[in-house]
């Protein structure tokens, strides 16, 4: 059996991604700060933290000095128990201040983290429909999940670590002048040779991060697909082909990584010579100053220990830079999501909508294509007025444009010339949710979510009771088979209701229309997975429902034919025969046909 090629290549980068390699690096940091500055008071109360654990880190340096000096040197026992007293208290506010630190600064970054992807959620729900054609659900729950844990590291732990280097560096570069200048001189000589290959290698490891994220974004994408089509993987006997090429996509995730990794530990590699080069130079030198007399030996070992101080700070923030830059890479995949702006708006100052004497809706001119297809009409000129409490079937074959009619009804998008009306106002004058709210869909295939019985039916109307919950089963033909259910209404059905058949899927879905009391109802081929004793029990629910209401259906049953008021019949995007059974049955070659092949099971 030939290899299938991998669904998702490395190189198949969605096209609204931003080229991170040609960032402006931690730059691409700084929006981040307006999701930091709501918690102020928190901020400044780590930085007085972070603030007094540097100082008082740098104080155990004299007190290394006055152990070694009064205590050791000296032969005094009271003066080694007054320095050691004195060590122990700044170990103790050491030990304080650091918990407030961590506390603060961990629960800042958890803080900003979960208000910045409740942000992206809520930009990613209100996104245009042709976003999600374009870009891979994998990638963008990547950007909800890996790029922001990254950044929860950074703010909660990476950046603390790098304002407290910082902090240390420069009260130790002090302490190191205050303490000896000669030897201070013989430690910032050797400071370029650190600071040169980490800012020569930042680039590098930007772009390596990025790419090492893209590439994790293409495993969870790939291993999404084979799980939530399982069955299908199976059914082929696809199991062995479907690892191998997940392989491949482990393994190109691997490679990035590999070079990020490389470069990284050469980068600490070197910071590590040079810092302990130089710390031995000093040591020499300083050395050799004791033995001749001109410092003493507690100057020394405190210059040692800041000496020491100032090596941990440069190599920590050489670390915390090379985790700076994976997180710009991060911040930008993020930011560019929330700067996505949508060609769809929702009217700012939505007409009134007076519904009380029933819905009409009038379509004039449509003409309509898909961005991805501009070439090719999906809706040709369409021209339809469906009356108030009318039933309208639409019979067409695959790719007329029926689904495309009930997008456009709900505005997921805008067409290219023509109009909606709904009551005569143009559907472009209503707000999105006042729109959407009048219609309650019952799509082709149910969605369903992985919560209870309850949950999904409810989903229709939030504010619905329980009660009204179960009456709203019941009229689906629904309640009994969730009575059966281990848990009732409280059953979990699993990840897209994996836990139901088709026809009980189905159910579940019209009781959440029928929750939803619309004045407008879509059904997309409602009772298609429905055998024929629930299709009848159904029916009668639906037909019951749809008294008083303008109803749309997409029909591929000849029962659900005879009931319509009116059928439209559509073929490559135009409305091209109108009527009803009896009368196109027998003037319309194409109904004559679609009810030959369509419907016959009937």
């Amino acid at each position: 059996m030939s290899e299938p090629e991998s669904l998702y290549t490395t190189n198949e980068r969605d096209t609204n991604l931003v080229d991170v390699s040609n960032s402006e690096g931690i730059k691409s940091l700084r929006p981040i700060a307006a999701f930091v500055k709501p918690y102020k008071v928190m901020v400044i109360l780590a930085l007085i933290a972070l603030i007094v654990t540097a100082a008082v880190t740098l104080s155990l340096g004299q007190g290394v000095k006055l152990v070694i000096d009064s205590g050791f040197v000296a032969s005094s026992k009271p003066q080694l128990n007054t320095a050691a007293m004195t060590m122990l208290a700044l170990i103790m506010l050491l030990a304080i201040g650091t918990f407030f630190r961590f506390y603060l600064m961990s629960w800042l970054g958890e803080r900003v983290v979960a208000d910045l992807r409740r942000a992206v959620l809520e930009k990613i729900v209100f996104l245009h429909p042709n976003y999600f054609e374009e870009n891979r659900s994998g990638e963008i729950t990547s950007r909800l999940t890996t790029d922001t844990s990254l950044l929860q590291s950074i703010i909660g732990s990476s950046f603390s670590m790098a304002l407290r280097s910082s902090l240390t560096l420069l009260g130790g570069l002090i302490m190191l002048f205050v303490t000896n200048l000669k030897l201070s001189l013989i430690v910032i000589a050797f400071v370029p040779l650190v600071l040169f290959p980490m800012f020569a290698f930042g680039k590098k490891v930007r772009k390596l991060a990025s790419s090492s994220q893209d590439a994790i974004a293409d495993i969870g994408t790939y291993a999404g697909e084979i799980i939530q089509n399982i069955k299908v993987v199976q059914s082929y006997t696809q199991e062995q082909a479907e690892c191998k090429a997940f392989n491949k996509e482990v393994e190109s995730a691997f490679v990035v990584a590999k070079a990020r990794i490389k470069h990284r530990a050469l980068l600490i590699a070197i910071a590590i010579f040079v810092i302990f080069s130089a710390i031995t130079v000093m040591l020499w030198v300083g050395g050799s100053d004791v033995i001749a007399g001109q410092i003493t030996a507690g100057e020394l070992a405190a210059f040692v220990f800041y000496a020491v101080m100032v090596a941990m700070s440069v190599a920590t923030i050489a670390e915390v830079y090379s985790e700076l830059q994976r997180a710009a890479g991060a911040a930008q995949r993020l930011l560019q999501l929330l700067d996505i702006k949508s060609d769809l708006h929702s009217a700012v100052s939505c007409q009134k909508l007076d519904i009380a004497k029933g819905i009409s809706i009038d379509i004039k001119q449509l003409s309509f294509s898909y961005p991805s297809r501009p070439s090719q009409l999906a809706l040709n000129k369409v021209n339809l007025t469906i009356n108030q409490g009318e039933v309208v079937a639409v019979v067409g074959p695959s790719g007329a444009g029926k689904s495309t009619l009930f997008e456009m009804l709900q505005r997921f998008y805008d067409p290219q010339s023509g109009a909606i009306l709904i009551n005569d106002i143009d559907i472009r004058a209503l707000s999105l949710k006042q729109l959407r709210g009048l219609m309650g869909l019952v799509p082709q295939n149910p969605v369903l979510f992985s919560a209870d019985v309850m949950h999904n039916i409810r989903y229709g109307n939030p504010c619905a009771s329980d009660e009204e919950v179960k009456n709203a089963a019941k009229k689906a033909h629904a309640h009994e088979f969730i009575e059966a259910l281990p848990d009732g209404y409280q059953s979990f059905l699993g990840e897209q209701g994996v836990r139901l058949s088709g026809g009980q899927k189905q159910r579940i879905a019209i009781a959440r229309a029928i929750l939803k009391d619309p004045s407008i109802l879509l059904l997309d081929e409602a009772t298609s997975a429905l055998d024929s004793e629930s299709e009848y029990h159904v029916q009668a629910a639906l037909i019951e429902l749809m008294k008083s209401r303008t109803t749309l259906i997409i029909a591929h049953r000849l029962s659900t034919v005879k009931h319509a008021d009116n059928i439209i019949v559509m073929d490559n995007g135009k409305v091209v025969n109108q009527g009803d059974h009896q009368s196109l049955i027998k003037s319309d070659p194409l109904y004559q046909r679609l009810c030959q092949l369509q419907f016959e099971l009937d």
